[in-house]
Order: structure tokens, then sequence, then C-alpha cells
């Protein structure tokens, strides 16, 4: 039997004396997350956890449930107390120079190491010269350039001697030097006096020259060997004169760094770099010089010492305790770093002092929380993610080199261990399609920490509402609540969870709702904020929101869109749907109607018939077809033709919520009963008639409600719903005064036969031992009119083979007089 709520089944009120507080003053800032004991131990679980083995985090949750908030405070409390992981540098590669090295330091000695490097090279700078000016340094040089120029001398003196006495001469061309014929005189034998020489004596003359010219090519050797043995002695020299100046001011760095074996090892390279590179620092060249220079070297200023320079990466100076980075755009560059370039003079250059950390670089050592549908609208940045993480090595790639024509040079810095944990915060969707479709995904997110979109109205968890209204009062710096405001704010709560032993954990939601109260209070001079400035707050956003709506009710008043309340009708009833315009949800009365007729087609879904019906309401109609069946057929099959419609949809229709509401137009064609029209019904059944609940209960409610309303309550509208679904109602308070007044009713059902009553007048009745029904029940009429159906059907079937028979005898006939 249907029933009658009554006005405390319509809403679960929150009594403002429940609470001891004036105002949200009195009350202490909320300690941490409410309503998320679940998703709390998942973090917990996952960001204490050491194994390197996948277990990164992934928060799913409605938005608005406070993920963010809850990750940020649980990891800057959770930072603190752990260890400040190393700086990280990259320094020049003498072997490799496209291949920078990875120096690691404990906190802030990477900064520190960069200015002593820096101090060396400078004092180098100033050093090395005032040796190479000293005049001990200058008499060494002077005297292995004598030496050298001596023995030049005597090899070319004994040669030009000898060349002097065989009437030869040493001359220097362009060409080089060559061997020229002399006169007895000495002077040179000109071309014309040679050609007048007879040919013996040409002969000898070319002998002898040919053989000098021997002896001058050996004899240049040898010079240049001596040239070159003075240059390396010069060398020697000028690295024997620094050495202990160089050696002196590195093994001081040697000693400060001593307990790091890989800075050590550096500083010695660097030692060994600075001695086979003395000419860098010998002197400085003039600004016209250096500008060519530079033109020269690649458009790069002081290239011999950049070098020498310390990139430090990754600073950790400043930080307490681990990293925490919050990336808010997480493109490829920004989570794994670039390489800069410069351009100068019309060229681009890079060194190792142009490469720039990421969020990656800066995380490691500690945590990296990254938002789902950022990274995965970015190209490269999930893919790049997943793979420093299987690695466990934070590479720089140029991921657009596979995507170029050409191939170009560029610097490939040694990767750098990874020590990361990271955290993505997404929606359930990603979450879930991620999962089924990437197995890596599976394998590097194991945990898994879903956020709640609702928690537990009990005293404990009211009190706690009350203390995140302080808390978000002091944040934004809102006026005060008192009692009657707290209370409305957890009505609110209540509605937005749809279930009245409920309170909704979406808190951006409740945090907009305070501010936009805070406002209105405002507005009325008022410095605290109570019940009737939050249900000011509330009312202003629907209206905001609501033109569609509004639009929709105008032309259902106008009657473009065609909905009765009031008499009664055969095959007509209101069902009650759900739109959304994504930022507000109403509900909207739908007229669905029906034809019956004699025939074997069954139930038609008309929807289904034009491709706008979706699955589940496809299920729902053959539901009812059984139903129908089940309830009926006992005796004999069922012969009926029935269309079922959604009148003036326009777009598709999906969900069950209907079913009832299809029953009821289908029972009243088939019996011709007409049904109220004044009544509207919502409710899925199964294939035994029990009646199951839906969503948006409230919406559809208030739906009908307002075009009633609009066009005059008569005392006899209401709305019929599944007794299920009475503890998901949170209805406004306008709604609640009409009911209290008897102007609009809600009533409850547990079976399909239960609203038959209420919209027929008509008791449903009960089949007897021989499956009939009492006479004057709505489902006497039912079989009666399904019997006369099927006597018809029966009826038209019986003439058509008779029809079929006749004409094949006469065919015979006709073929035996043949």
């Amino acid at each position: 039997m249907f029933r009658r709520l009554t006005i405390e089944e319509l809403k679960k009120c929150c009594e403002p004396e429940i609470f001891s507080f004036e105002t949200t003053n009195d009350l202490p800032e909320l300690p941490g997350i409410i309503g998320q004991d679940r998703a709390l131990r998942a973090l917990e679980f996952g960001l204490d956890i050491t194994s390197e083995k996948g277990y990164n985090v992934y928060i799913l949750g409605e938005q608005g449930t406070g993920k963010m908030t809850a990750i940020s405070r649980l990891l800057e409390e959770k930072a603190a107390r752990e260890p400040v992981p190393n700086d990280v540098c990259y320094v020049h590669n003498f072997a490799k120079p496209d291949a920078p090295r990875v120096l690691e330091f404990p906190p802030g000695r990477g900064s520190a190491f960069r200015k002593d490097m820096d101090e060396l090279v400078k004092i180098l700078q100033q050093q090395i010269p005032k040796v190479f000016d000293s005049k001990e340094y200058e008499v060494q040089k002077a005297r292995i350039f004598e030496s050298f120029q001596k023995k030049q001398r005597e090899l070319f003196t004994a040669l030009e001697e000898e060349a002097r006495e065989k009437h030869f001469a040493i001359r220097k061309l362009a060409s080089g030097l060559v061997m020229a014929p002399l006169k007895v005189n000495g002077e040179p034998l000109t071309d014309e006096e040679y050609e007048a020489l007879d040919q013996e004596k040409k002969d000898a003359i070319e002998e002898t020259g040919k053989a000098l010219q021997e002896q001058l090519n050996d004899t240049a050797r040898r010079v240049r060997q001596e040239e070159k043995n003075a240059k390396e002695a010069v060398k020697q020299l000028d690295r024997d004169a620094v050495t202990g100046e160089v050696s002196q001011l590195v093994n001081e760095l040697e000693s400060k760094y001593r307990d790091l074996e890989a800075v050590v090892v550096y500083l010695k390279e660097v030692e060994e770099d600075v001695l086979d590179n003395l000419q860098d620092f010998r002197t400085v060249e003039e600004p016209q010089q250096q500008m060519m220079m530079q033109m020269m070297r690649g458009g790069r200023g002081e290239t011999d010492f950049t070098r020498y320079r310390i990139n430090v990466l990754v600073d950790h100076t400043q930080t307490k305790g681990a990293p925490v980075i919050i990336e808010s755009n997480p493109n490829y560059l920004n989570l794994f770093g670039r390489i800069e370039q410069k351009v100068q003079y019309g060229m681009a250059f890079t060194d190792f002092t142009m490469v720039k950390a990421g969020s990656v670089h800066k995380a490691n050592g500690g945590y990296l929380v990254v938002d789902c549908l950022d990274l995965l609208k970015n190209m490269f940045s999930y893919e790049g993610l997943k793979r420093v993480l299987k690695n466990r090595r934070i590479g720089m790639d140029d991921v657009w080199e596979q995507y170029r024509l050409i191939s170009t040079m560029t610097m490939r810095p040694e990767p750098i261990p990874l020590n990361l944990k990271v955290v993505v915060v997404g929606s359930p969707n990603f979450y879930y399609l991620l999962y089924n479709l990437d197995e890596e995904f599976r394998q590097l997110f194991k945990v898994k920490a879903d956020f709640d979109g609702r928690m537990t109205r009990n005293e404990e968890s009211l009190m706690k509402y009350a203390s995140f209204v302080a808390s978000q009062c002091k944040v934004d710096n809102l006026k005060p609540f008192d009692r009657t405001g707290v209370a409305k704010v957890v009505e609110y709560g209540t509605r937005l969870s749809e279930h009245q032993g409920k309170l909704s954990a979406r808190f951006g939601l409740v945090a907009d709702l305070l501010r936009e109260a805070d406002y209105w209070a405002g507005r009325t001079g008022s410095a605290v904020i109570r019940a009737e400035h939050v249900q000011k707050a509330r009312e202003e956003k629907v209206y905001r929101n609501s033109r569609v709506e509004d639009v929709l009710r105008e032309a259902t008043l106008e009657d473009t869109f065609i909905i009765e309340t009031s008499g009664r009708k055969v095959g007509q009833i209101n069902g009650l749907a759900v739109l959304g315009t994504g930022d507000y949800m109403f509900g909207k009365p739908s007229r669905i109607t029906c034809r019956v007729y004699a025939g074997k087609a069954g139930v038609v879904n008309i929807e289904r018939e034009t491709k706008m019906s979706g699955k589940v309401h496809e299920k729902a109609i053959l539901i009812l077809s059984s139903y129908l069946g089940g309830r009926y057929a006992h005796q004999k099959p069922i012969s009926l033709s029935a269309s079922i419609g959604f009148e003036q949809l326009y777009e598709g229709v999906e969900g069950d919520s209907a079913t009832c509401a299809e029953l009821y137009v289908l029972l009243s064609s088939i019996g011709r009963v007409p049904l109220r029209q004044d009544l509207a019904i919502t409710g899925s059944m199964d294939q035994h008639g029990e009646v199951q609940p839906i969503g948006g209960v409230n919406e559809k409610i208030e739906g009908f409600f307002d075009i009633c309303k609009s066009r005059g309550l008569e005392g006899t509208h209401g709305v019929v719903i599944p007794s299920r679904n009475v503890k998901n109602l949170m209805l406004r308070d306008e709604v609640l005064d009409a009911v209290s007044s008897g102007h609009f009713h809600i009533y409850t059902i547990d079976r399909a036969e239960e609203g038959l009553e209420l919209f027929t007048g008509l008791e449903a009745g009960a089949p007897d031992d021989k499956g009939n029904y009492p006479e004057g029940t709505f489902n006497h009429a039912v079989m009666k009119r399904l019997t006369e159906l099927a006597e018809v059907h029966k009826a038209k079937s019986g003439k058509k083979e008779n029809g079929e028979n006749d004409a094949g005898n006469n065919n015979e006939e006709r073929k035996l007089k043949s």
C-alpha cells in the first residue's frame, strides 16, 4: 500500500541547539582532514613505504574533496622530519666535453664549491701571468731560445760555407729555401748566363745543386725539430714554473673536499687541464682582439674559463627537510629540465652551464605532486615520467630530435640517480582508464588513495564540520558563523551528499557557500553570518545558474512543452527526469504516452526504434515486458501491440527511473483506465514488481512542484517515489511548507501495484486460484481488455488462414481441369 510521507521524513534538519558555541570564533581550527580515514591510511602507507618497486601514489576522488589540501598538509609534515637531499652539480667532462659529469654534495656545499672554483680561477688568472712576467722565468726562457738559435746558426753556417766553396748560396723564396748557383766572383748566376754555359758545366751545376738542396732540406728538418724541442722545452718550463702555484691552490681545495672522492678526482683533472692550457692564463686579450677570438670560438665569451665553472643544478642551501614540489604546469621541460642556448653573431651555442633543472630534479630525494589531467594534456610528459620511474635515473633528452629531418649535435648530460616518490592527483575515471589500459601504470602506481565524497553524519562529524567552518573563516578572513549559520551549512552538506545520514566531503563546494554567505552578510551589515545569510547564498547561487530551468518551465507553462497537471487521461502519465548544465542540476517532468492495439508486436519502445534510447532504458523496457507476461499470461499468452514514447523528447533518453511510469501508462492504455495527471512518478522496478531506488530524487520532486506551484496548488498534486529513496530526501523549505499545509503530497511505494490505486482510484486486485481478478479492480479491467485483444487477433488470424486455404483450393481445381 502506498504511504504519504510526513514533514519530518522529507528533510533531516540540523537543530542549532546541538552546538554549544556562540560563534565559530569559539572553536579551535580543524587539526586535520575529516571524513577520509581510508584515504589517509592509504596515503600514510604509500608515503612511508621505502620500496622502489613502484609504490607511487595515485589520489582519486571527486572534485573538491580536499585531495590536494590533504596531500599538501601530509607532505609538509612528513618532509619536515626527513633529511635534506644532496646538492647536484654538473661539471665539465674533460675527456668527453659533450657529456657533462654529475657531482653530488651535502646540502649547501654545492654552492660553496662553486664559489671556491670561481675564486680558484680568479686567483690563477692573477698569479700565472705574474710567474711568466718574472725575471727568472724570462732568463730561463731566453736560454732555451738562445740555445735553439745557436744550433740553428751552426747548422746553416756550416751548410753555407760548404755551398760557397761549391759556388752556391742559400736564397729564400716564396716557396721556401733553395740553393742558387754563383759566379766565380760570388755574384748570382743569371738565367742568360746559365744558358750560355756548355752542357757539361750545366750538368755539373745541376748535380752539385741537387746534392746541396738535399743537404738544405735535411738541415731545415733538423732546424724544425730543434724548434719543436725548444717549444716543448718552453712548455715544460711554463709547466714547471706554475706547477707549484697551481698545485698549492688545488691541494687546498682537495683538502677541503677530501671526504668527497669524486670531487677530488675532478680537482686533479682541473689541475692537469690548467697546466695543459697555460696559454689561456698568460695575458688578458684586448677588447678588439677578444671580440675576434669570440667569433673564432663560435660566439662564446671566456670559453677557456667556462669549463672550470660549476653548474649547481639543484641547491638545497635553504631547504628544510625533504623537498616537496607541486608542479602546476607539468610540461616536459618543466618536469625534466632543459638545455638552453645562446645566440651571438648569428650562431647558437650551449655548454654544461646552460643545463637547467626541472621539477623532477628539484624534487629528487623528496616528493613530486602533479595533476593527472595536466600531465596527460602535455605531450611526452606522462611517458617521460614513467621512463624515469622505471629506470630510476633522470636523463635529459631532446624529445624533438626524432622528428627533425636533420639531427643536430647537442649535449648528453650524465643521468642522475633517482630517489623520488610521485603523487598523481586525478579523477576516478582517469585512474581506472590508465589502470586497465596501461600495464606500466599498474606497476608504477601501486597505492590508490580513494577520497570519499561523503562522510557519516553523527555528533562527532557535526562538530568537525563546525570546526571546518571555523578554520575556513580564519583562512579566508570571513565573518564568524553563529550556530544557526553552521546548522544551515550542515543541511547543505547533507543535501550535497543526497543522504540524510551523510555529509558531503566536497569541501570545495562548502567553502564556496561560506564565502558567498559572508558576502550577503556584509550586504546587510551583519557582523555575524546567520542562517538567513546562508539561505540567501544558496538561493542566489540557484538563481544565477537556473536560466535554462526557467526557460523550460516557462515553455511548459505556455504549453509549448505539454505537461498536464490536472484531470485524468488514458494512456498518459507524468514521469520525472534530471537535466544538468554542468554546474546545475534540476528536475524536469516528462509526458509519457502509450497506445495499445491488436497484434503480436509486443511492447515497442519508440525511442529505441529511433535510436534515441540508451542501453539501460532498453533493458528497462524488456523488464517491463517480462513483468507483464508474468502477471497476466499465466493461462494464455498475451497478444497485443503497444508503443511507448516520451513525448516532445528531442534528445536521447537513458536510465531506468521511468520504468514504473511506463508500466502504469501501458496498463492504463490496455485497461482503458484513466490516470491522474496531478501526480508524477519516478522509480525503477525489477521483473517481480519490486520498486527500486533512483537518483536525483530531490531535483525530480522539486521540478514537478515548481510546475504545479506556478499553475496553482490545489491540494491534490504530489509525487510518487520509491520507499527506498526516503533516506535521500533533503527538500527545499518551500516544498516542506506546501506539504505541511496539505497543498502538496509525497507518496512512497514498495511494489509497482501499490501506486495503481493512487493513480486510478481502483484497487489493483489479487488473483484467485484460477488466475481471475475480482470485478471492479484495475487488474480485472486489464485482463478483460487483454482477452478482447487476443480474440480480435485470433479472429483476424483465422480469416487470413481461411483466405489462404480457399485460394489454394481454387488453384488445385484449375490444375485438374487443365
